[in-house]
């Protein structure tokens, strides 16, 4: 499931998969598997390309996962690769269990598949279009029994869900748990968790982990079978994908084929996506290449060939000359070839699965670990990459424009912005804070844009090769940009292009000069804080007067009092998001009742300290107490206006759970 960061890469979990490398863990590769018809003959190789053959395939593995899933701290993985109707190979690396050295077997061993489960419920639900009981440009409002508000007027359709664009806030309340009390019956979590919706539908994409869910729901409400039922009768059933399921916790007989989930090296229990259509699947490498099989030969097994054509052939160009979203699939284009995909994660399994659709190929990868420094998504575009440099490889395309433009054009460039897959509604905007993306400008002209890094996790070197459109030097990677009006009002890149977009952050939203602002104004009312106790410490050592007495000392009181709480507030906010985002489970109740704490106090906390500040600059005019007095409380003044600022741009004030 992409959950778009965590902490929106909240929403990538990055961190260590611990020593395996160091401890000598790493077990042989298992041996390569391959259905009993496959032939290890090829079609001719593309004019430079090698032969697309089992025993060149399992050679180009045995070279590059080994090293890869060591060098990346990944217990295990599984790489499966399917070409004409015939799996051409199936390979398992690394441990399922590294605790019982247990192999991961590509027939066998099942992984989480994150957001590539909703290839699966998309397919469900074009075969409800196919058989007539849902239509992709309807009211979904006709097959449900609760409401979804319109937007200026316009209803969500079938075809925005397909294509995330029905506008839908970004939602993680109920996202992952860890334990099975925490799933939500499918109808139940529709219903209760529907988010805003804050952008014209089929306009804007942003992901949505809801948005699939409730195609999910319609699957079910239209088919009148429960949707793991439906599943496991109309998908697995007919193709024979014996080692998948939906269900969470897994069937009792899959529970020794679950391959552990690995964070910082330590086996995790098992993760309950509370979004299930979206995100819940357990497979094998061998069932996802017979999934892969059927959608490469026209929907064999599960759709008719026109529909099948309808969902893979279907574009939706929300930024060109970018990648484009098919109906459910999403472009992963590569060297002129034609390649239509979806990735997945959860906080501890990544995987991705991509079609070459023109050329009966597909790709299937799925790991076992959180890594390090992000590895699991650098080795499965890497993996893409490079199978596709192999056997389908293309010069690069695209001279660079002239210096002064280019130049020009960065310049327009830089600058702050925002996901469009993101919070607009709630307090959860806070995390903008820290996760705009900034681009910038180096000292050749060129761009810098650190979100679209290369696998060493460096800044790309990006060629401008048309107006306002980008290539990375070292591939086809582009990266384009929006003018309106003579200014850059939005960009994007060919890895998210079709699920997301960057919008620059308005003037007062934005981070580059708030953020640093708001670190002033703790620094500010820290120091103020902190002068109560410490000019209290040195009347004593010293055994000097105080300043004040009566109600002038108590009001003063008061006010330092009052910086306290303010402090303990922002602390309670930064105490809220690192326990959040450390385990996602703890987003589904545990941790409310500091939520609402912290959103309580806010709204006392804050508008108080602007009163406060703004009494003591007037009280220190009006005592005649110096210069330094007036000017500290200019700046204790400013600091709570900028507090006062962050809180209204971002939501801090107003109770809810609902984020």
């Amino acid at each position: 499931m992409r959950l778009w960061t965590k902490v929106i890469a909240a929403l990538a979990i990055v961190g260590g998969a611990g020593a395996l490398v160091a401890q000598d863990l790493m077990p042989e590769v298992a041996a390569p598997k391959v259905a009993e018809n496959a032939s290890p003959a090829a079609s001719a190789p593309e004019p430079g390309g090698a032969a697309l053959t089992t025993v060149d395939v399992d050679a180009w593995l045995d070279g590059f996962m080994p090293y890869a899933i060591e060098s990346g701290d990944i217990a295990g993985a599984v790489v499966v690769v399917v070409k004409d109707g015939q799996v051409l190979t199936e390979r398992g690396f690394g441990y399922s269990d590294v605790a019982k050295r247990t192999p991961v077997d590509p027939v066998s061993t099942l992984f989480r598949t994150g957001s590539v489960s909703k290839l699966t419920t998309w397919t469900a639900a074009m075969q409800m279009v196919e058989q007539g009981k849902l239509d992709l440009d309807a009211d979904v409002n006709k097959y449900l029994d609760f409401k979804i508000p319109p937007y200026d007027g316009k209803p969500v359709t079938l075809r925005n869900l397909m294509t995330h664009t029905a506008g839908f806030e970004e939602s993680v309340r109920h996202l992952i748990g860890d334990d099975p009390a925490a799933a939500i019956p499918l109808e139940q979590y529709v219903k209760e968790n529907l988010p805003p919706r804050i952008y014209e539908p089929g306009k804007v994409p942003a992901y949505s982990n809801y948005g699939a869910s409730l195609a999910g729901y319609l699957v079910q409400r239209v088919s009148g079978i429960p949707f793991d039922d439906y599943v496991e009768q109309k998908i697995f059933q007919p193709l024979g994908m014996t080692q998948s399921t939906f269900r969470q916790p897994p069937p009792k007989q899959f529970e020794p084929q679950m391959s552990q989930g690995y964070a910082g090296g330590k086996a995790q229990k098992f993760e309950i996506v509370i979004p299930a259509p979206a995100g819940s699947q357990s497979a094998s490498g061998d069932a996802m290449a017979k999934f892969m099989i059927a959608h490469l030969n026209d929907g064999a097994g599960l759709l008719k060939p026109e529909t099948a054509a309808l969902m893979h052939n279907f574009e939706l160009q929300s930024f060109p000359p970018l990648h484009a979203m098919a109906l459910g699939f999403y472009h992963d284009d590569v060297n002129g070839h034609r390649v239509i995909g979806h990735g997945g994660d959860t906080a501890y399994m990544h995987s991705n699965l991509d079609l070459f659709i023109d050329d009966g190929v597909g790709v299937f990868i799925s790991m076992n670990s959180d890594g390090k420094a992000g590895s699991p998504r650098w080795l499965r575009e890497a993996l893409l990459k490079r199978f596709a440099d192999r056997y389908f490889p293309a010069p690069l395309v695209g001279a660079p424009i002239d210096a002064k433009t280019a130049r020009q054009h960065a310049l327009m460039l830089a600058g702050s912005y925002e996901s469009s897959r993101g919070f607009e509604t709630n307090f959860m905007r806070l995390l903008n804070l820290a996760s705009q993306d900034k681009i910038a400008v180096d000292e050749d002209g060129g761009i810098v844009v650190p979100s679209a890094a290369n696998a060493a996790g460096e800044p790309r070197k990006w060629i401008e090769v048309a107006p306002f459109v980008w290539r990375d030097r070292d591939s086809d990677l582009k990266l384009a940009a929006k003018v309106v009006d003579g200014k850059v009002t939005e960009w994007n890149f060919d890895t998210v292009a079709p699920i997301m977009t960057f919008m620059r952050a308005p003037w007062y939203r934005d981070s580059a000069w708030l953020l640093p602002a708001t670190l002033f104004a703790l620094l500010v009312v820290a120091l103020s804080a902190l002068a109560w106790p410490g000019g209290a410490i040195a009347r004593r050592r010293f055994k000097a007067a105080g300043r004040y007495e009566g109600r002038r000392l108590r009001d003063q009181r008061i006010l330092h009092g009052w910086q306290w709480l303010v402090l303990a507030v922002i602390a309670g906010w930064f105490m809220w998001f690192t326990l959040a985002f450390g385990s996602l489970a703890l987003l589904a109740g545990p941790l409310d009742p500091l939520l609402i704490a912290v959103q309580v106090l806010s709204l006392i906390a804050i508008p108080g300290m602007v009163v406060l500040a703004g009494w003591s600059l007037w009280t220190a005019w009006k005592e005649k107490r110096g210069w330094f007095a007036l000017l500290w409380g200019v700046l204790l003044l400013l600091s709570a206006v900028i507090l006062l600022w962050i809180a209204l741009a971002f939501h801090m004030f107003g109770i809810t759970l609902s984020y």
